[in-house]
């Protein structure tokens, strides 16, 4: 487990540690032997009363090995008998020394090893004996000792109790009425709350202070305690926040907030001129937009769904593991978090929000398709944290202002959000080129007010199978989306509970702070508020920057799943089928190079051996068994085949640079490995573009010496020192080596393919032809056609997407170029990137292209257009 980050002090704050207030002396503290007394009678009374209705959850897993073996004071955000009872039991269960035995000496003065920032007003009915105090008399006590006797040193741990946070534990929905909120409650509803949620109860325990280096910084004692008063009651704000959520507004609040915004107002008055109409009839208007986003966060409503989720997982799934979310647990407190995960299911928004709220972090405002709006489900969604926008909002100036003010005061006010910077599900398994609309509205909002920093936090969602499978086959063999429907829905969840999904996996990869961004990307801003009306020159840039380092770390932080390896060596054979000693063999190595090789210290890697992977695929349904006298084989359908090319999809990054290698020996038996190398570098800014990989040129080309290095010791590949350089050559027969050199090598051939293909339409064509969108098309059919003629192809191999995303990266490259008519211009440098296809194309493959290709332009000049070309011009205009 990550060890938890030190409390987070602003700057201005001591450094782990405080100085001395003034005042009397304590007494001499005894030598730091250890607190052996027995706890006091009453304590041990009422531990045993209260213990049956407390279940702890302690946060971090071993928070002993903060102490380390130093004398511990804790420190509470409020005094309370049933506080000092839940840290007992919680430092008993810790292993930590108990609270209710007094510290050496007892410098405190109360017979105990805790304080607390405040309590309740035991005089509130007499004002003139209350006394206000912006810190703890113990505390002040505490420092007075450690600045009379220099060899004190005792450590301050902040400690958070939060009763009835867990959903999942509680016995009904009464609970939710004494949940823990932000109100600080009376005796009596702290003993219901107690009663019926102290089973769900958090103890989460800070890195220690040390007050021996507080006190050395000497500076004056009441600006001391007052300063180290402050800092705690700052990170204890920042913690509750983080476990419960901001103290939140009413809906009707926020949407009032966002009509009476400047900019709102500004936005109707130029409707109602635009439409010569009222400023009523605008503002109505407005006032709809705002309530058709907004969300309607319900405490009780999100806690009733955990328990209605809860059982729906354990039926469909086989499963649900987290990883790395104690990072973000330790690095949250004091951001506005912003949740950006890969989207893949519908799905995804449920299991995220149920997993954080499970887990003890407050779920987020979800960023929703209007067509999941739905009646009952819409509103069960909104409750849910769901708000709503449009797909597409260009044109209207009244609504982009509405959706802007909601966000930056969902931003302003500490709100954590999630929206998936793809725009979409994925169809074809890999990363969507990401849309900057939400991050750049996220970046506007945080210029706006640069106080609260904002920290963007990928996660990576698994699945072993798709509940949209079958949708998602429709679409990619050319069907057109079928629109959502609450009937859709009602039909769907019988199948749902009768299938066995396998299991999901969480990965939450490395945060990005944004305000580290603009200080990289965008130096020209001083750190200074944003008018709402600028719009700086390096908005766009910044934007897109971002978007890209989102998807990257969401690779980053991938999990190999059984379904990933066995489509990873399925698809590599004509047959999508293998013997089982050959399937075993081959997930085995992949198994291995990964280890060999890490792609990131986030990815994770399914635990099973080859054959539990093999036996699971069967128990779900992705891999079928003939029988055979000579062994068994293992093969997949038609069906399950393309879905499998979605799950090769999903990892398909990791074993970049090894089936670089390994393609290159696809149909060359010997190269220098400095060819291998320069001929990589010259291919890496397409792959890089195409599947978001995080090296830089020179990090892909030490990578691609690493894997050669691993192939030669696992005996794939042979090398040997020359004159002319290192040798590197494969087997000259057709030995397993070579056959499981080529599966890895396959996963990437469809690719280079795509680029040839691409090229190969440009130069038959000549420059200044064809138009980007023409090109698209023509590279599309071209692909279809060789599927067709040749070996099937997986639907992403003709995806029109890709082979913009490339031609994108040809131009960004200058490898070609836009005339005055918008039609495509190159030069001889792309002729030299395709003499590299050779390296990795056999002649066959590279002459087949080159004869489909004219075929397909061909049918411009002679006037016969496809609909595909038909629409070209439309598109480009």
């Amino acid at each position: 487990m990550p060890e938890q980050n030190p409390l987070p002090f602003p700057d201005e704050a001591p450094s782990m540690g405080m100085a001395p207030s003034g005042g009397e002396a304590s007494p001499p503290p005894r030598p730091p032997v250890g607190r052996q007394a027995k706890r006091p009678l009453w304590a041990r009374f009422l531990g045993w009363l209260v213990d049956p209705w407390l279940e702890l959850k302690v946060e971090p897993e071993d928070p002993a090995k903060y102490t380390d073996g130093q004398s511990v004071c804790y420190v509470l955000e409020d005094y309370g008998l049933s506080n000092a009872l839940i840290l007992e039991k919680a430092c008993r269960q810790a292993g930590l020394p108990s609270a209710l035995i007094p510290l050496p000496g007892d410098p405190i003065g109360r017979k105990r090893a805790y304080l607390a920032l405040s309590r309740r007003n035991n005089n509130a009915l007499i004002p003139e004996m209350h006394v206000a105090r912006s810190y703890s008399d113990s505390l002040a006590k505490l420092l007075r000792a450690h600045r009379a006797h220099p060899e004190m040193d005792v450590r301050l741990v902040p400690v958070s109790i939060f009763v009835g946070r867990a959903p999942d534990r509680n016995s009904g929905w009464f609970s939710v009425l004494f949940s823990e909120n932000w109100v600080i409650v009376g005796r009596f509803r702290r003993l219901l709350a107690i009663l019926l949620n102290g089973r769900s109860t958090i103890v989460r325990f800070a890195q220690p202070v040390s007050l021996r280096a507080t006190v050395d910084e000497g500076l004056p004692p009441e600006r001391t305690v007052r300063k180290l008063s402050r800092v705690l009651r700052t990170h204890f704000r920042r913690i509750r926040a983080a476990v419960i959520g901001p103290d939140l507004s009413t809906r009707r609040m926020l949407i009032d907030k966002v009509l009476a915004a400047a900019s709102v107002r500004e936005a109707v008055a130029d409707q109602a001129r635009r439409d010569n109409s009222k400023m009523e009839d605008a503002w109505k208007k407005a006032h709809s937009y705002a309530c058709e986003i907004a969300a309607d966060f319900s405490h009780p409503v999100v806690r009733s769904a955990s328990f209605i989720l809860k059982p729906i997982w354990n039926r469909i799934y086989r499963g649900v593991l987290v990883h790395h979310l104690e990072k973000l647990k330790a690095e949250a407190p004091g951001h506005e978090v912003i949740y950006v995960p890969s989207h893949r299911s519908h799905m995804d928004y449920l299991l995220l929000s149920y997993l954080l709220y499970e887990r003890g972090t407050v779920p987020p405002h979800i960023v929703a398709g209007i067509n999941l709006n739905l009646p009952v489900v819409g509103t069960l969604l909104r409750k849910g944290g769901a708000f709503f926008i449009r797909r597409s909002i260009r044109g209207n100036m009244l609504y982009s202002a509405v959706l802007s003010e909601y966000v930056a005061r969902l931003v302003a006010g500490g709100y954590s959000i999630e929206y998936f910077v793809e725009g979409g599900r994925s169809r074809t398994g890999r990363l969507m080129q990401p849309k900057g609309g939400m991050i750049s509205m996220t970046i506007r909002a945080f210029l706006r007010q640069p106080t609260r920093p904002v920290l963007f936090q990928p996660v990576y969602i698994g699945y072993e199978k798709l509940m949209e499978g079958r949708s998602y086959l429709d679409e990619l063999s050319g069907k057109p989306k079928e629109k959502e429907s609450i009937w859709q829905l009602i039909t769907s969840i019988p199948r749902v509970l009768r299938s066995n999904y396998g299991q999901v996996v969480v990965n939450f990869g490395e945060t990005i702070h944004l305000d580290r961004m603009l200080a990289e990307h965008a130096p020209e801003w001083n750190g200074e508020a944003v008018p709402e009306e600028e719009k700086p020159t390096w908005l766009s840039r910044t934007t897109n920057v971002l978007a890209d380092k989102i998807q990257v770390n969401i690779n980053r932080a991938a999990d190999v799943n059984p379904i990933n390896l066995l489509a990873l060596a399925l698809l590599s054979t004509p047959k999508r089928a293998m013997s089982e000693s050959d399937l075993i063999a081959q997930i085995a190595l992949n198994k291995i190079v990964l280890a060999e090789l890490p792609y990131s210290d986030r990815v994770t890697v399914t635990p099973h051996s080859p054959e539990e992977i093999i036996a699971h695929a069967e128990e779900i349904g992705m891999l079928n068994r003939v029988k055979h006298p000579l062994g068994d084989i293992l093969r997949v359908d038609e069906e399950n085949a393309v879905l499998l090319s979605y799950f090769r999809n999903n990892v398909l990054h990791l074993f970049t640079t090894l089936s670089w290698v390994a393609c290159c020996f696809q149909n060359s038996r010997r190269m220098y490995q400095r060819t291998l190398v320069q001929v990589g570098r010259s291919m890496y800014p397409f792959l890089q573009a195409e599947l978001f990989l995080p090296w830089s040129g020179d990090e892909f080309a030490e990578r691609i010496e690493r894997t050669i290095a691993l192939f030669v010791r696992e005996g794939l590949l042979q090398s040997s020192r020359t004159e002319d350089g290192i040798s590197i050559y494969r087997s000259q027969s057709q030995d397993d080596e070579v056959f499981r050199l080529r599966a890895i090598g396959y996963s990437l051939q469809q690719a280079f393919e795509r680029y040839y293909i691409t090229i190969s339409v440009l130069v038959k064509n000549g420059p200044g032809k064809l138009g980007a969108t023409e090109l698209e098309s023509l590279c599309q059919q071209a692909a279809q056609r060789l599927s067709l003629l040749y070996a099937q192809a997986a639907p992403e191999f003709f995806d029109k997407s890709l082979f913009r995303g490339f031609i994108q990266k040809l131009r960004e490259l200058k490898l070609v170029w836009p005339d005055e008519n918008n039609k495509l211009l190159f030069d001889e440098q792309l002729n030299t990137l395709a003499k590299d296809a050779k390296f990795i194309l056999g002649r066959e493959l590279r002459h087949t292209i080159e004869r489909i290709s004219p075929e397909a332009t061909a049918r411009i000049g002679n006037g016969s257009e496809t609909s595909a070309d038909a629409q070209a011009p439309k598109d480009s205009a």
